[in-house]
């Protein structure tokens, strides 16, 4: 099994350096072998008339929870990037934290691969799905 390079904290302290205007917005609970778990606080901003979290909120988590898994593998590459995302939307989220579990199926060189269930918090069922691919930048030297 595959261990991360990067600590959570690591990771917190990175997104801060590199992504500062998420600060207060996601918050890294965990990072692991190939996964992660990040929640999304929401607030009006994320919400739409309904009051229901929006489609792009719940794509922002998903993106945002896939890309914390892949940096905390490969280590700080503030340069890996989504090369493909699809979001099935399943169930309508309460105006509650968003909660995203993502996995990577597989780490190769070039690309990471894999997934992200996503929950509002306080239901068993997930709201959302999405798969997602990144591509990670090449080795320096």
């Amino acid at each position: 099994m595959r261990e991360p390079l990067l600590s959570i904290s690591e990771v917190r302290e990175f997104l801060d350096n590199v992504f500062p205007q998420m600060r207060g917005l996601m918050e890294v609970e965990a990072v692991g072998s190939m996964s992660a778990r990040v929640r999304m606080k929401i607030g009006e901003a994320e919400l739409r008339p309904g009051g229901t979290v929006s489609g792009p909120s719940m794509f922002a988590l998903a993106d945002c929870a896939f890309y914390i898994a892949t940096l905390a593998m490969i280590g700080r590459e503030s340069l890996t990037v989504t090369t493909n995302c699809s979001i099935n939307f399943m169930r309508k989220p309460g105006p509650v934290d968003l909660i995203g579990e993502a996995r990577i199926m597989k780490l190769g060189r070039s690309l990471s691969v894999g997934e992200v269930t996503v929950f509002s918090e306080g239901m068993e069922e997930p709201v959302a799905h999405a798969t997602l691919t990144y591509s990670v930048p090449p080795k320096k030297g």
